[in-house]
């Protein structure tokens, strides 16, 4: 096995020694800083690579103190006011932290914001509202008892992440940074000139970790420093009058800050994009490649290789999006938090090499009293774990501060079993790509390959309780032995992909990730009854083709066989029975997590049967519809035996049951991934505990294995 490479470790200026002692015990083969450090002096003749991290709109309070005017800006909307009278005054920054942003007075606000009667949606007029800058104030004519929000551009003065690192580490006497608009043509000079600068001044650094290019995600404070709202696929920072002019020029048509605040929701990845996010989006994902390209051959000019750093000021690379690649970057960097953020590292295109931060980062908030480094590690590890066998990252790294992890008793022992594990992934493999099925899946919202591996996802796997019965989804296809695909509603117009077997569908009623009125999309619907009638299969987790229309909830309530009771027809009678005798349940032993789930999904139909019931209502149903099959998942949060459950549901739904065993393991706990390429078979138990499983290999029983805690055992295997 290799002893060294593929890890990145984080130092800093005390840590010297210590990183030179740890870089040779775990066979680090690149070292990097991080915010808020620096790489010493002594470390740069090291037989590593050198990783230093890179702002392009930061760390240079000086320039942007001297350039106000192009200080990085972002829409926000203000407090709903009700008005008592015939005129509302609305104060703008309340709840806002005023040392995170200032209101924009540079630029004309009757251009660039709006007023708006929230009552009705009606903007008001221009000439009907006045800004008082004296007082921070919109005062504005009115209609009684209606209520009014003011959408408004603010500075940036304090970096975001610089504020939460600030806030999170209990900073001190840091100065907060402020952050600069690289798309403005005088800053953007500046920083070229800056990094042909850097590169000369810096000549021992092989790697420019940009972190990232241009625009922040949406990251605000309240009044207390707390977050106030906080989107990682958040746009509403990545505006200024002269990029919207650009915009305008570019679309035809006049920009309404209405396009990013969005009736306050700020254009979550929940709602269902409008047409003009959407060409915002791939407007600033063609300018943010353009000017990332340009500072990408800077760094190249200079021999060295280019990084991006897949968070923070990430907002216009889209790394699934069509102009991606046109940057050039050698690698992308980024957190992993589990297996769909592996994932969303790991399947990028357009790059050399992948490398994933894996947690915890060492910072004071998880090496702390109270806290379990080693623990989180271990759960990290177990989710990244399946799904670097289908999908290898190239390199491992780790984030924070060196020391707090160097001094939490047996933290670094954790670390070295998990490098060692990652390299054995890579020795074994030897290139090879683990056997999927011959089929693929595809996972069908209004994002579809932009957005591949984010669905219901907030990022570094942290989810809200209302998406915990979808974010399962996703984790569970992260490390099967699927090619997995992502659709958008107009894709399935212009035709399924023939290697596409089966379609799944998950979310709540009017998201995104369901669909909304698409489903009364009568070449949508009609596009996947015929595909599921001749023979294609089809899952849908919680409110699947839901939209009210037409006597019908869920609009393929035909093919899933199953809808949910809006109580207009409780005057209907249902007879639902449980008969949990099933192909998907055949190796299932304790009660199915559904999680938060669905209530009053009942059956329907002729050709359904139920497998789970809570009460009188359905919680796993499958039906047949014609020559397919489909299955309804009130909910499907992660664990090992939704993992199986969900693989089981997908091999039905395909109509391939027996290509399920081609490789199989018995015990829910365990999986496999088999390189038949190289005869190597990795069993994995994602338990914390020991687990017995029977490998299977062509129906037949291949061998008996006993798993320690978490292990993982290599098989050779001959076909």
């Amino acid at each position: 096995m290799e002893q060294k490479g593929r890890l990145t470790l984080p130092t800093d200026t005390d840590m010297v020694e210590e990183t030179i002692r740890l870089k040779e015990l775990l066979g680090a083969d690149a070292l990097r800083d991080c915010d808020g450090t620096t790489m010493p002096d002594a470390l740069l003749s090291q037989d590593a690579k050198k990783y230093a991290t890179y702002y392009t709109t930061r760390k240079d309070n000086e320039w942007a103190e001297a350039n106000p005017e192009e200080i990085q800006q972002e829409y926000l909307i203000s407090d709903r006011v009700v008005a008592r009278g015939d005129t509302v005054r609305i104060k703008l920054m309340q709840g806002f932290h005023t040392e995170q942003l200032k209101v924009n007075t540079l630029d004309d606000p009757k251009r660039w914001w709006e007023v708006i009667d929230r009552t009705t949606g009606e903007v008001v007029p221009p000439e009907q509202w006045e800004f008082d800058e004296e007082s921070g104030e919109v005062e504005a004519a009115a209609i009684p008892y209606h209520q009014y929000t003011v959408s408004f551009l603010a500075f940036l003065i304090w970096d975001p992440v610089h504020m939460f690192n600030f806030i999170t580490n209990d900073w001190k006497d840091a100065p907060h940074q402020m952050t600069f608009d690289v798309r403005q043509p005088k800053t953007q000079q500046y920083v070229k000139d800056k990094l042909k600068k850097w590169c000369e001044d810096n000549p021992e650094i092989n790697v420019v970790r940009f972190t990232t290019f241009f625009h922040q995600f949406t990251l605000t404070f309240d009044e207390r420093k707390r977050e106030k709202y906080v989107d990682w696929f958040g746009y509403s920072a990545s505006v200024s009058p002269y990029i919207l002019e650009q915009f305008e020029k570019w679309a035809g048509y006049k920009f309404r800050p209405e396009y990013i605040v969005d009736e306050g929701y700020h254009n979550s990845s929940f709602r269902v994009p409008s047409k003009e996010f959407r060409d915002y989006v791939k407007f600033q994902q063609i300018e943010v490649s353009k000017l990332a390209k340009e500072l990408v051959d800077i760094v190249h000019s200079y021999g060295k290789e280019a990084m991006m750093f897949l968070g923070d000021h990430w907002i216009g690379t889209e790394p699934f999006g069509e102009y991606f690649a046109n940057i050039g970057i050698d690698a992308v960097v980024g957190s992993v938090g589990d297996g769909v953020t592996l994932r969303m590292i790991s399947d990028i295109k357009g790059v050399k090499y992948t490398e994933g931060r894996l947690l915890p980062y060492f910072f004071p908030d998880v090496f702390c009293e109270g806290g379990d480094p080693i623990k989180e590690a271990q759960e990290n590890w177990l989710k990244a774990r399946r799904a670097i066998l289908r999908s290898p990252l190239d390199r491992i790294g780790y984030g924070g501060y060196l020391k707090l992890a160097s001094e939490w008793d047996g933290f670094i022992d954790e670390i070295h079993h998990v490098v060692d594990e990652f390299r054995l992934i890579h020795d074994n493999m030897k290139g090879c790509r683990a056997y999927v099925a011959p089929f693929k899946v595809a996972v069908l919202s209004c994002w579809g390959a932009l957005r591949g591996w984010m669905s219901n996802q907030v990022h570094h796997s942290i989810w809200h309780r209302e998406i915990y019965s979808y974010v399962g989804v996703l984790e569970c296809l992260s490390g099967m032995p699927f090619d997995v695909e992502f659709l958008t509603f107009e894709d399935i117009k212009q035709g399924i992909p023939e290697d596409v077997k089966v379609i799944i569908n998950s979310g709540d009623a009017g998201t995104s990730f369901s669909g909304d009125k698409n489903w009364i999309d009568e070449e949508v619907v009609t596009a996947i009854r015929a595909f599921v009638d001749q023979g294609g299969g089809f899952i849908g987790v919680g409110e699947p083709t839901a939209y009210q229309f037409q006597g019908r909830y869920f609009q393929l309530s035909d093919v899933l066989g199953v809808d949910r009771e809006m109580d207009f027809s409780l005057s209907t009678d249902k007879y639902n029975e449980l008969s949990p005798e099933h192909f998907i349940l055949e190796d299932i032993t304790g009660a199915v997590d559904f999680g938060e789930g669905k209530s009053r999904i009942y059956a329907q139909g002729n050709n359904y049967q139920i497998l789970c019931m809570d009460g009188r209502y359905s919680q796993l149903v499958v039906n047949t519809y014609g020559n397919g099959h489909s299955v309804y998942f009130a909910g499907l949060p992660y664990s090992p035996q939704n993992c199986r459950i969900l693989l089981r549901a997908i091999y039905y739904a395909a109509g391939m049951e027996g290509e399920m065993k081609k490789f199989y393991v018995t015990n829910v706990d365990t999986e496999a991934a088999v390189f038949e390429g190289n005869g190597k078979i990795a069993v994995i138990n994602n338990a914390r505990e020991a687990k017995e499983t029977d490998l299977y290999i062509d129906g037949t029983l291949y061998c008996h294995l006993d798993l320690e805690p978490m292990e993982m055992r290599w098989v050779d295997y001959q076909a």
